[in-house]
C-alpha cells in the first residue's frame, strides 16, 4: 500500500482540516470526564453538526449520506479528528457497525427508512447478540422467535448489550428454527426498542458506569418485514456486522493510543522515581518504548486490514488479529501508567490529587473487558487458527 498522499486524498484532508478548524468543539475537555448519560445529548448534537456537514459516514456510499472515501481518506479523516481531539459521535455502533450492514443485508425500504436517521443520530441504534448463557458462543443463543400471521414473536434475554439505555432501534439475532444446526436457524431483526414487552435494566461496572444492560423480551411483536437478510440466515448477517466491527475499529483505536503513549512519556519525565525523574529507569523506558513499537505495529496490521476490504470490498478474518491485538496492547499500556503512577494512578476523578482527573484509573479498570468484549480472545485465536492458518476446526 502506497501510504503517500495523492492530490485527491490531499484535498480530502485540507477540505476536511478547513472543516474542523470552523466546526470541532472547543469544550470538549470539560464534558470528556462526565458520565455518558450525562454528555450523551452533546455528542448527540455534535454527530448533528457532522452529518449536516457531510462528514458522519465519510465511508459510506454516496447514495446513502456518505462520501465513497477511500481507505485512505478514511484513516485521514481519523486522524484529522484525533489532531483536534473531536468528541466522538453518539451513534457508534448504528455508524460502524449496523448501518454497514443494513446497506450490505438490508431491502431498499429498510436502507430508506433507517439509514438517514442513522446518520444524523435521530435514531441510536444497539445490538442484541450476546446471552448470559452464550456470550461469545453466539450460535448456542437461545432467545427464540416464532411467526405468528405477519409478526414474530419474541422472547428471550440479551446481555451486555452497549447503548441499551440510550438504544432507539436494535439489532437482534435470535433463534427461529431450534431443529436446523445451531448455526443454521438463526435470523436477524431490527427491533424498535419501545415495542411493548421490551425491558432494559443497567449494569453497573466497576467503573461506576452502566455502559452494558440486560435486555428482556417478553412476546415482543416484530413485523416479519423487519428481518435483516434471509430468515435462517443470521449467522451471516451477524457476521458481517462482526467483520466491520473488528476490521474497521483498530484505525480510531491507534491513534487513541498515540495520544495515551505520548502523554505517558510527558508524565514520565515529570514524576519522581527514587529522587530521579521515572524517563531514567531502564525499565520504565523499557516498557514505554515496547509499547510504543506496538503501536506501531497495530498500525501496519490495521493497512492490512484495510488492503483486505480494498481487496474484496468486506472486512475478513484477519480482523481477529486486530482484535487480539489490540485489547491485549490497551490492557498492557494501562498496566504501565499504574507502574509509572504508584497510588496516585488508582485515584478516581475528582479527587484533586489524580492524575488527568482520574484519566488512568477510569482507564484500568474499563480495559479489563477488552479482552471479552467484541469476542473473546480465545474466540478470536480460534477463527484465526481456522480460516486464516487453515488450522481444523477445534471441538
Amino acid at each position: 500500500m502506497d501510504l503517500k498522499l495523492t492530490p485527491e486524498e490531499s484535498s480530502f484532508r485540507d477540505e476536511l482540516r478547513a472543516w474542523l478548524a470552523k466546526n470541532a468543539p472547543k469544550d470538549w475537555a470539560e464534558w470528556r470526564e462526565k458520565p455518558l448519560e450525562e454528555s450523551f445529548p452533546y455528542l448527540r448534537a455534535w454527530q448533528r453538526k457532522l452529518h449536516d456537514g457531510g462528514w458522519a459516514a465519510v465511508s459510506w456510499p454516496k447514495e446513502y449520506g456518505g462520501r465513497s472515501a477511500t481507505l485512505m481518506q478514511q484513516s485521514l479523516f481519523w486522524e484529522e479528528m484525533a489532531r483536534v481531539e473531536a468528541p466522538p459521535m453518539a451513534n457508534s455502533l448504528g455508524l460502524g457497525l449496523i448501518g454497514p450492514t443494513i446497506v450490505a443485508c438490508g431491502t431498499e425500504a429498510q436502507k430508506k427508512r433507517f439509514i438517514p436517521k442513522i446518520l444524523s443520530a435521530e435514531e441510536i441504534w444497539c445490538q442484541g447478540f450476546s446471552e448470559p448463557n452464550a456470550g461469545s458462543d453466539l450460535a448456542g443463543l437461545q432467545t427464540e422467535a416464532k411467526l405468528d400471521g405477519d409478526h414474530y414473536i419474541v422472547n428471550g434475554q440479551k446481555v451486555w448489550t452497549s447503548y441499551g439505555w440510550v438504544g432507539d432501534w436494535c439489532e437482534l439475532i435470535v433463534r427461529t428454527d431450534s431443529s436446523a444446526a445451531k448455526h443454521k436457524g438463526l435470523t436477524a431483526f431490527l427491533v424498535d426498542m419501545k415495542s411493548p414487552g421490551v425491558e432494559v435494566r443497567p449494569l453497573r461496572q466497576m467503573t461506576g458506569e452502566s455502559e452494558f444492560n440486560e435486555l428482556f423480551f417478553r412476546d415482543v411483536r416484530v413485523p416479519a418485514e423487519n428481518i435483516l437478510g434471509k430468515v435462517n440466515d443470521g449467522w451471516n448477517v451477524a457476521m458481517s456486522t462482526l467483520m466491520y466491527e473488528r476490521g474497521s475499529y483498530g484505525a480510531r483505536l491507534q491513534l487513541t493510543f498515540n495520544r495515551y503513549i505520548s502523554r505517558l512519556i510527558e508524565l514520565a519525565r515529570s514524576v519522581q522515581r527514587n529522587g530521579r525523574p521515572a524517563s531514567e529507569d531502564p525499565l520504565i523506558r523499557q516498557k514505554l518504548a515496547q509499547c510504543s513499537a506496538e503501536i506501531e505495529i497495530m498500525r501496519f496490521n490495521q493497512m492490512r486490514a484495510f488492503s483486505r476490504i480494498s481487496a474484496t470490498g468486506v472486512p475478513g478474518p484477519e480482523g481477529s488479529i486486530q482484535k487480539i491485538f489490540w485489547s491485549e496492547l490497551n490492557q498492557r499500556l494501562q498496566q504501565i501508567a499504574q507502574e509509572l503512577l504508584g497510588s496516585y494512578g488508582q485515584l478516581l476523578g475528582g479527587d484533586p490529587h489524580a492524575v488527568d482527573n482520574g484519566l488512568w484509573s477510569y482507564g484500568y479498570l474499563r480495559t479489563r473487558g477488552n479482552t471479552i468484549e467484541a469476542g473473546t480472545s480465545e474466540v478470536q485465536r480460534n477463527i484465526i487458527g481456522h480460516f486464516v492458518l487453515g488450522l481444523p476446526r477445534s471441538y
